[in-house]
C-alpha cells in the first residue's frame, strides 16, 4: 500500500540509523483500520494513533519525534 510506504519512509527519516524502530525494523507495524493509521513498534503495548489521512500520520510522527517519545 502506497500510505502505508510513506508513513515507514518519513518514520525513517525522523528515526535515523539509531532509533529505536531500526532496531525494530520488522516489528514496525503500519496499518490503516476503522480508527484511521496506526503505528506498533516492538516494546509499546498498543499502537499508536497517526491520524485519517496520510499527511496526518506523518505530520503525528513529526510530532512524536520532536517531543523524543522512544522514537529517537
Amino acid at each position: 500500500m502506497e500510505g502505508e510506504r510513506q508513513i515507514r519512509d518519513t518514520l525513517y527519516d525522523i528515526l535515523g540509523e539509531e532509533g529505536c524502530g531500526m532496531a525494530c525494523e520488522d516489528d514496525a507495524d503500519i496499518f490503516f483500520d476503522e480508527e484511521g493509521w496506526k503505528l506498533m513498534l516492538c516494546g509499546f503495548m498498543e499502537p499508536w494513533k497517526l491520524g485519517d489521512t496520510v499527511e496526518q500520520a506523518k505530520a503525528a510522527l513529526e510530532t512524536f519525534g520532536s517531543m523524543g517519545y522512544g522514537l529517537a
